[in-house]
């Protein structure tokens, strides 16, 4: 077993998982990454002398990534700082509506029946307990299984669990499922919100996603030296363990023969292994985009069924009036209709804005000084062909601000246009996208189900990353690097 060779293509979160644990377990495992550093998505910008996380910002599911460390011997808390943050998020809709979520979920409901009487604190409770229910009833044979497969969902669950799958309501989407439990439409809106997690819009995700609301309630994180921190203590760690990595290495083709793998990079090096693990986006490999021979390994993704892009400024600027916090969002008037623009694949609407205050946690005093900022908007995945041009950019720009000032948040000095990355930068960053940043979105009750396993339909070729089982965002992404893992462990001994 020590002489089994791997070869991971990418450095994401999913990839840098499989190295640590593979390594752990005294594989040769080598680490082909085309950017300069680990990461991924979870990418490092520049704004002048201020270095910023630019892509993920909210971790959560502490917990698992403790269990991947420990799995390879290392102790996370000691090696991953982090602090869990008393506000969730602070959430705007005009300069004298705001409502700030806990990570006390008492504190949570007074402030939502301040914010909107005592029945709608009601709602939340009854809200929470049913994302609590659909995350214990998923989570093994969906976040954890190297693939979602419903047959073995409802034979696992047999009859006495089957009302607790039926409870996780497939067939109900998101949007109307939050009016069972608020009246206030301010409240649908913020809660609605879960699903564009997963690049989904909430009027077409199923009800089951609600249990984001727990993951959130589980604790949000935030890592000392900011989230990249986390990527390159995880290639750290692996590299310790034997892994080697090799940065700015473009994977031109993959070939996999019976004999073994064969990876050849844009430069003429070659890497030969017994097994790949592909850290990319699953429909680059049915594009053909490193090589015509294993096109197999996943479905295509049509254009149409692209999850959410966006436009994104990351930018070291002074701020005032608004009380920002580490997480912070301001909601758009008609949600709705952000939606169906973006369904039209334009970006003429007012849109919800997020923002990651990087140098703040709960305190929200005025800093006095420029703060790392990322500021995000929802955006189509059609930077493969359309490049929006400077005009459109720009009016996408005062809407965005103009929404922020509404809401009382003062930027003294605009972003230059040099922190903008709009779907055509991030269709560059990770091709075969369009810029989409989270896969296959979470669209009817089949979503799930579509999304390919870890182990891809060639053999010794295994998939991990936010486009595959069980989904985007960083425990995901972690989740399916460390079943891909597993799964190339048991068939190397079954050989």
């Amino acid at each position: 077993m020590r002489d089994g060779r791997v070869i991971i293509v990418g450095a994401g979160i999913g990839g840098l998982t499989s190295a640590l644990l593979l390594a752990a377990r005294g594989l040769n495992v080598t680490v082909l990454e085309r950017a300069a550093s680990p990461g991924g998505k979870m990418r490092l910008v520049n704004d002048g002398d201020y270095a910023m996380d630019a892509g993920p910002t909210v971790f959560t599911l502490k917990r698992i990534f403790a269990e991947i460390f420990e799995e390879a011997g290392l102790n996370f808390d000691a090696l991953v700082p982090c602090t869990k943050a008393n506000i969730l998020a602070r959430h705007a809709w005009g300069p004298d509506e705001r409502l700030d979520l806990f990570a006390d979920l008492d504190a949570s409901a007074q402030a939502i029946g301040e914010f909107a009487g005592a029945r709608e604190a009601d709602g939340f409770r009854a809200f929470c307990r049913e994302a609590a229910r659909v995350w214990r009833t998923v989570e093994r044979p969906v976040v954890r299984a190297p693939r979602a497969n419903l047959l073995r969902m409802i034979a696992g669950a047999g009859l006495k669990g089957l009302p607790d799958l039926l409870a996780t309501s497939p067939f109900e989407n998101l949007w109307h499922a939050l009016g069972r439990h608020f009246s206030d439409p301010r409240l649908r809106q913020l809660f609605g919100r879960y699903a564009t997690y997963c690049g989904s819009s909430p009027f077409l995700a199923p009800a089951t996603l609600m249990l984001i609301a727990h993951v959130e309630q589980d604790g949000v994180w935030m890592i000392e030296g900011g989230m990249h921190r986390l990527a390159q203590t995880f290639a750290q760690e692996a590299a310790r363990k034997g892994a080697n990595f090799h940065y700015n290495a473009h994977v031109q083709t993959i070939d996999m023969q019976e004999s073994g793998a064969r990876v050849e990079l844009s430069d003429g090096r070659v890497f030969e292994a017994d097994a790949v693990i592909f850290n990319g986006d699953a429909n680059a490999l049915a594009q053909g985009f490193v090589g015509e021979s294993i096109r197999d390994a996943a479905p295509a993704l049509s254009a149409k069924e692209r999850s959410l892009s966006a436009i994104t400024w990351t930018c070291a600027v002074e701020t005032s009036g608004f009380p920002l916090v580490r997480h912070n969002v301001f909601f758009s008037p008609d949600y709705g209709a952000e939606f169906k623009a973006i369904a039209q694949e334009s970006i003429d609407y007012d849109p919800t804005v997020y923002i990651c205050a990087q140098d703040r946690g709960d305190e929200d005093h005025a800093l006095g000084k420029r703060e790392r900022l990322l500021i995000l908007v929802n955006a189509p995945a059609n930077g493969d062909r359309n490049n929006y041009n400077s005009e459109e950019i720009a009016a996408c720009a005062a809407k965005t601000f103009r929404r922020l000032e509404t809401c009382g948040l003062k930027i003294t000095q605009p972003p230059s246009p040099e922190t903008i990355t709009t779907p055509r930068g991030f269709n560059r960053l990770f091709p075969a996208t369009g810029g989409a940043l989270y896969g296959r979105p979470t669209h009817g009750w089949q979503a799930t189900f579509k999304r390919p396993g870890v182990r891809s339909q060639i053999p010794r070729l295994y998939l991990t990353g936010g486009s595959v089982n069980p989904g985007p965002g960083v425990p995901m992404a972690a989740m399916s690097g460390m079943t891909a893992a597993h799964c190339l462990m048991d068939d190397l001994i079954s050989r």
